[in-house]
């Protein structure tokens, strides 16, 4: 299978470089490493640029967005112009960060992983962050769910769910497309993936709504948001967190911004989360 890779950065010089070498480190060939620059200030391009000059599968384009690290938006437009700006001769497209590093056999297990499943749609590994010198699982997010950082598709998976929506949520939007689409979803807890960069270490304050926002945009309606932003705001410990999801939420309501899915996508989505929430609650 000829595996294609997207990476947008912004200003990523500390991490960039192990990134891009737990790439070219891979058991498995790598077919295309693309490296969309968004408007970085750093050195992070003049790094990049050592690689494209040795590696001929690998290569750098520049875009400009808006200089505020937010999440969602900001780096799904920067994927998608790296996106038009490659051939689709893929079998596996992967979206990853700038501050991962790889497992050696990463993408060959990935890889296995669709060749054993055809009904496989994305897969992916798990986060580990760094905490008081130890490796420690990001617990941000069930380890059933393809993070954002790592996130690899089959094409035609890609396809129907219409690619990536430049919005927040969109790495739990392609996951409840992905199964309305009737695609499987994989997660290999076993397959651990180092985040140099904790997850939102680097947003813009403006960012604290989004995710409130992001469970709008979804149609998860009121019950489901609070519910869903109980659970966050727990595993974060924090009820400041489930206060900014919440005000969030009635940001968007109010201001009647539009949804991400389309009304039978959005009913597809609150019964599968009343299914997994009734789930959790009778194993109680």
């Amino acid at each position: 299978m000829d595996v294609y890779i997207i990476i947008p950065f912004h200003n990523e010089e500390q991490y960039i470089k192990s990134t891009i070498e737990s790439i070219i480190n891979q058991s498995y060939t790598v077919k295309k490493l693309l490296l969309v620059n968004d408007n970085s200030n750093d050195k992070s391009s003049s790094l990049v640029k050592k690689y494209v000059e040795t590696f001929d599968w690998i290569s750098e384009i520049s875009t400009k967005s808006i200089q505020k690290h937010l999440p969602g938006e900001k780096v799904i437009k920067a994927f998608n112009f790296g996106l038009n700006n490659i051939d689709n001769n893929y079998d596996v497209i992967c979206k990853f960060d700038a501050d991962i590093i790889l497992p050696n056999d990463y993408i060959e297990k990935i890889v296995g992983f669709y060749e054993k499943d055809s009904s496989l749609g994305m897969a992916s590994g798990i986060l580990f962050i760094k905490k008081k010198s130890k490796w420690i699982y990001e617990n941000i997010a069930s380890k059933k769910h393809v993070r954002g950082p790592i996130k690899s598709y089959r094409k035609q998976c890609f396809k129907d769910i219409g690619g990536l929506k430049e919005s927040i949520g969109w790495d739990t939007i392609d996951v409840l497309l992905s199964k309305y689409n009737k695609w499987n979803i994989k997660t290999d807890t076993n397959l651990i993936v180092k985040h140099q960069k904790e997850t939102g270490a680097n947003y813009d304050k403006s960012a604290k709504f989004l995710q409130g926002e992001a469970l709008y945009k979804m149609r998860f309606g009121i019950t489901l948001s609070v519910l869903s932003a109980l659970k966050r705001a727990y595993n974060k410990k924090s009820l400041t967190y489930f206060i900014y999801l919440i005000v969030g939420y009635f940001k968007a309501s109010i201001n009647k911004i539009d949804a991400v899915v389309n009304e039978k996508e959005g009913e597809f989505i609150r019964n599968l989360t009343w299914k997994s929430v009734r789930g959790k609650l009778l194993k109680r």
